[in-house]
């Protein structure tokens, strides 16, 4: 599932969020704004950065990488980004970084910068150990939603509808919430209609927003990605993670020209290739 769309805007209705996943005072998180920010001179773009208010220089920074995806490099690209950001901050006092993993078995260990991971400095939070959907605040319940089984995603969708149009949030946040459950519900289940997503979440209809069509483009690219997967796999073997990674980066129209071009591929290196071709 390509998320960062989706966390992008969950982040930016709640900022809180990520003090909360780091068990810190909901009251800290005032103030602070979520942003992608451009490093300059470079061709870094860090998606997730939490700066707190210019009158809170000795907050610290807050950088946030989601991955969803298994990545060798991520860790040496985290650091990269941080001590590069520092450097054309110097004004920032105190940072932290978070990484986002849907469960262990994504993260790969980078033993050369283990002293860096295990500094207080780096927090690694694993989504299905968050605990059940049920006894989690309504915010963490939508991130834990993302690695929820299909097959209960749309009870626990409803039970965290009801419990956001059951609070005392503002209007504005509350609609934003709930439209982001519905677009995970729409990530889970690509093919059903909008009149079906709808009455299974018990709504009236369901609204097609920017984040929405987002979210039915990327389900049906996902899934897409996952039968190609499937099937590369069952005709060349395990794919190397280099190999993987750059599977994992094709779009839609790339996924369908290599579902037709696989069956001819005898070894890893025609799938090679083929996706050098397609990088010319």
């Amino acid at each position: 599932m390509q998320t960062d769309s989706l966390f992008y805007a969950l982040f930016q209705s709640l900022p809180s969020l990520l003090l909360e996943l780091l068990e810190r005072a909901p009251e800290e998180a005032e103030g602070y704004q979520f942003a992608s920010v451009e490093l300059k001179q470079t061709a870094f773009r860090i998606d997730g950065v939490f700066r707190p208010p210019e009158d809170a220089p000795s907050a610290p920074v807050y950088f946030v990488e989601v991955q969803f995806q298994r990545d060798p490099q991520l860790y040496r690209r985290l650091l990269s980004e941080v001590l590069l950001y520092l450097r054309q901050n110097p004004v920032v006092e105190d940072w932290r970084a978070v990484v986002l993993y849907p469960d262990p078995s994504i993260e790969v260990a980078e033993r050369s910068l283990q002293e860096f991971l295990e500094t207080s400095r780096v927090e690694v939070i694993y989504l299905n150990e968050l605990g059940a959907i049920a006894e989690l605040s309504p915010g963490l319940g939508i991130l834990r939603l993302l690695v929820e089984p299909a097959e209960s995603v749309p009870e626990a969708a409803r039970g965290l509808i009801e419990r956001v149009q059951q609070g005392s949030r503002p209007a504005v946040e509350m609609a934003r919430l709930i439209e982001l459950v519905e677009t995970i519900v729409v990530y889970t289940f690509p093919r059903l209609s909008r009149e079906e997503i709808a009455a299974m979440l018990g709504l009236s209809e369901l609204r097609e927003t920017r984040v929405y069509q987002e979210g039915r483009e990327e389900g049906r690219e996902e899934e897409a990605r996952s039968l190609i997967s499937r099937q590369l796999t069952r005709k060349l073997g395990p794919l190397p993670d280099s190999l993987q990674a750059q599977v994992n980066a094709l779009s839609l129209e790339q996924l369908e020209a290599l579902g037709e071009a696989l069956f001819d591929f005898a070894e890893a290196s025609d799938l090679e290739t083929w996706l050098a071709s397609r990088e010319r």
